[in-house]
């Protein structure tokens, strides 16, 4: 959401209800080459990377190969995400780091994969915003990305589910549109506060659009 509300055009991270029957997908790409899915299947997630710049990248050599070991082990349940057209490049799965984590399964899992002390496959740095999580984080991401000051006071209040108002759309972008954001909104399952002049500190009034899920 707030992604949408900064770069409306093309927002670096996205969410889709219902991408498949029943599953749902998270999504980032820099549009450097860099990118990230993450599906929420009832069998499982199954959650992949790719840095392109990094030591374990499938382009280190020709024809393209994954890093030994790094699919290794993955379920049936889940194997055929690694074959999606929408995951491919040219007919090929380009992935760096994929782990998953079957329905019911205790742990996180992943392949037998092996690296040196100076060998990355860049999870850190493609999940890192998302296992700190903190509005600051957030802050620290987009001011980096987007090269200006972003409201720490509005992050907060979307990243806590407060319904989306006019004031906290104005206070992260002066020339989002936010007749054009509330359908976005309402797909993530942020309630919409649509009357003008409200504050970030009117909770809970106002009229409501929730979607099908958390965004």
């Amino acid at each position: 959401m707030l992604d949408a509300i900064l770069d409306a055009e093309a927002p670096t991270h996205s969410f889709a209800s219902g991408w498949r029957a029943g599953v749902d997908l998270a999504s980032m790409d820099n549009g450097a080459g860099d990118q990230y899915a993450i599906v929420f299947d009832p069998a499982g997630v199954f959650l992949y990377g790719f840095d392109h710049e990094c030591d374990v990248t499938p382009w280190r050599e020709e024809p393209r190969a994954h890093w030994p070991g790094l699919l290794d082990g993955l379920p049936a349940s889940l194997a055929h995400y690694a074959t999606t057209p929408e995951f491919q490049f040219d007919g090929f799965f380009d992935a760096t780091v994929c782990v998953w984590r079957e329905a019911g399964a205790p742990a996180w899992e992943c392949g037998p994969v092996e690296f040196a002390d100076d060998e990355s496959d860049g999870a850190g740095w493609l999940f890192g915003l998302l296992t700190e999580g903190s509005p600051e984080a957030y802050v620290g991401y987009a001011q980096d990305y987007y090269g200006r000051p972003v409201d720490l006071d509005a992050v907060r209040a979307v990243l806590s589910g407060d319904p989306l108002a006019r004031r906290t759309v104005t206070a992260l972008s002066a020339t989002a549109n936010f007749e054009a954001l509330t359908p976005r909104a309402g797909a993530l399952g942020y309630r919409v506060q649509d009357e003008p002049g409200r504050g970030l500190e009117d909770h809970g009034r106002g009229r409501s659009v929730r979607g099908p899920v958390g965004g």
